[in-house]
């Protein structure tokens, strides 16, 4: 299993199972178990995801010793602030059913557009992850869709750089200044949506290369991330998939990555860090 090293030396897997849009219930606990049993050890899931439950139900059933398992949450938007987030966390770990969370990120970066007080916003709920990581709740804190500005101004008032910065990330959408700034200051990358939503998948460059490799173009995507030192938290509920997703085993020529850095904005989600009001 390849892992990344956090600048707090803990190891987080390289690949991870995204949890995003699976239902509470049955499809999020049928998924995340087969994940679990076809060598997954690196779960991300959300409290506004709303299937913590069924994650940590899983977790349980799995029979897998708690300790080699890494598993993220976050706090939602509506819980930014300090109190607000240690109440959110407790929650979740509830929720979770476990006695620590691997990594817990914040969702989003409160934004000047929709909040006169963002910087003071953002900074209070880094507050409550530094309380978190400083008291033995989680063993990692980081953030998730901060730009580098966002960054930048975090850290005028953070006594601890965050871990990672999960960011939608895929060809075609590399958001690679904000991956620059992470770079430089050992936050790891995470991106969510590493196919693009699967709107990627059919482009022509990918389709060439992944007749190349006898890959997926799904593969290609989640190589080309993990070339780049980023790690990746692909979704799907479908068996072939998961499997798939997990065993990738090749490598990009530089031609071919070099192919991939030219490629036009691709699959955009939308979701701008700087415009999101929810």
């Amino acid at each position: 299993m390849r892992n990344f090293k956090l600048h707090n030396d803990i190891e987080m897997p390289a690949i991870g199972f995204g949890t995003y849009k699976l239902a509470e219930g049955k499809e999020c606990y049928e998924s995340v178990k087969f994940a679990l049993e076809n060598n997954y050890r690196h779960l991300d899931t959300a409290a506004v995801y709303e299937n913590e439950s069924s994650v940590g139900e899983a977790v349980r059933a799995s029979g897998i010793p708690r300790e080699e398992l890494f598993i993220t949450t976050k706090v939602w938007n509506s819980d930014r602030g300090y109190e607000a987030t240690l109440k959110a966390f407790e929650a979740s770990v509830s929720r979770l059913g476990l006695d620590y969370i691997d990594l817990y990120l914040v969702h989003w970066p409160a934004n000047t557009k929709h909040f006169g007080n963002a910087k003071e916003l953002n900074a209070e709920t880094w507050r409550a992850m530094e309380y978190l990581y400083t008291n033995g709740k989680v063993r990692a804190i980081g953030v998730s869709n901060f730009l580098a500005h966002h960054l930048e101004e975090l850290l005028e008032t953070a006594m601890i750089v965050p871990m990672v910065n999960q960011i939608e990330y895929h060809p075609g959408y590399l958001q690679q200044e904000t991956v620059d700034f992470c770079n430089r200051h050992k936050i790891i990358v995470e991106a969510w949506s590493p196919l693009g939503r699967g709107r990627v998948l059919e482009d022509a460059v990918l389709m060439r290369l992944a007749d190349k490799y006898n890959v997926s173009t799904g593969a290609i995507c989640l190589q080309f991330a993990l070339q780049q030192g980023i790690c990746v938290l692909p979704k799907s509920a479908t068996p072939s998939r998961i499997i798939e997703n997990y065993t990738i085993n090749f490598e990009l020529e530089p031609q071919d990555i070099e192919a991939i850095k030219k490629m036009p904005e691709t699959g955009f989600s939308g979701l701008h860090p700087d415009e999101v009001g929810f």
